[in-house]
């Protein structure tokens, strides 16, 4: 998860190739890339002083509640003074009123994991007329401006769990329980594990079912095409955190749920790195998921807002803590944090998150 930098060969926008952003900096001295440029804005309270609004999309995935359980820590650990979390439940418009509430109760500045990358505008527009920085965690936003994007690659994400299946089956049918198509997550999953089976794995033939990141949603739309499709070979679950569970019931209540060496094992690929998900490949249940990094999202939320509301701004290029911060095409930077891919041979390896919480 923070270990191992993801490269997949694709950017955003106009990233900056590493090698010619490390000449940039070194010839640049007072402007690192990748680093903090002060451009002497009087952003917010400009001291990085001031009460911060942490809005959450959801709690009913563990990888969200990892997340909001980092969040006070990294938030003292950064020297930020957050307000308690605020739960948008998964309604985007609800989203909204919850970032213009913290704005009427006078925050100086916002880390928002948005729902809708299209709809979280409205908000980040509101936010931007009272002079207030927001950071935008794991989902980006189409338009709206904010200080930084703090997030994954979503695009290796696909790439990965398509390169996972492909070598370990040879041909026949492969599912993808996608999230939300509103998301940029679940539309930048979606289109790269389904180009990378396309252009590499011709034999695979991909079915897919729009789930918007719900469980129940997702175990029904399963149990439907397993019954049509029983000779599945593989799967791709875009989000471990709502779709782990409702998965593994599913097949086990068809007794198709094989540990992995046995005939007629599924394979099964997953995204978010929680504890349930690395058990899992314990037992031979799935066999692999990327670890998406909830306390670097915590960490680096906090670590932005504090810059922004000290006026710093920030330029594309290498970070000094194993990323790559990238210009996208709505104008916004992202640092786009390393997310590895955790099968039986590193489950257990001690620096992965998911290891370290309960």
């Amino acid at each position: 998860m923070a270990h191992g930098t993801v490269r997949n060969g694709r950017r955003y926008g106009r990233g900056t190739p590493r090698a010619a952003a490390a000449a940039v900096c070194a010839a640049l001295v007072l402007t690192a890339c990748g680093s903090t440029k002060d451009t002497g804005a009087t952003t917010a309270g400009g001291d990085g002083t001031g009460k911060v609004g942490v809005i959450l999309p959801l709690l009913t995935s563990p990888f969200w509640q990892s997340y909001n359980d980092y969040v006070p820590k990294m938030a003292d650990s950064e020297g930020v003074d957050a307000l308690k979390t605020v739960n948008s439940n998964s309604d985007p418009s609800q989203q909204i009123t919850d970032i213009n509430n913290q704005l009427n109760q006078g925050v100086r500045g916002l880390v928002v994991a948005p729902l809708d990358s299209a709809a979280i505008e409205a908000g980040l527009d509101q936010a931007e007329r009272k002079g207030v920085p927001v950071v935008a965690v794991d989902v980006a936003p189409d338009q709206g401006k904010v200080a930084m994007v703090v997030r994954a690659n979503n695009v290796a994400y696909g790439e990965k769990a398509c390169q996972y299946l492909g070598e370990h089956i040879t041909s026949g049918k492969v599912v993808q329980i996608m999230g939300d198509l509103a998301s940029v997550n679940g539309r930048e999953r979606s289109e790269a594990f389904r180009t990378c089976v396309k252009e590499n794995f011709p034999k695979l033939k991909v079915l897919e079912i729009p789930a918007k990141w719900e469980s129940d949603t997702a175990a029904a739309k399963l149990d439907t095409l397993l019954n049509a499709n029983p000779d599945i070979k593989g799967i791709y679950m875009q989000a471990g955190g709502v779709y782990l569970a409702p998965t593994l019931q599913t097949l086990k209540a068809k007794g198709m749920l094989k540990k992995a060496g046995q005939d007629g094992h599924i394979t099964i690929v997953s995204n978010d790195g929680i504890p349930q998900e690395y058990d899992a490949i314990r037992k031979g249940e799935i066999d692999a998921t990327v670890s998406q990094p909830a306390d670097l999202y915590a960490k680096y939320g906090m670590y932005y807002i504090k810059a922004a509301m000290e006026g710093k701004k920030f330029e594309p290029g290498p970070t000094d803590h194993g990323s790559e911060i990238v210009r996208l095409p709505s104008g916004n930077l992202e640092d786009q944090l390393p997310a590895p891919l955790v099968t039986k041979d590193n489950v257990d390896d001690p620096e992965l998150w998911g290891n370290t919480v309960g």
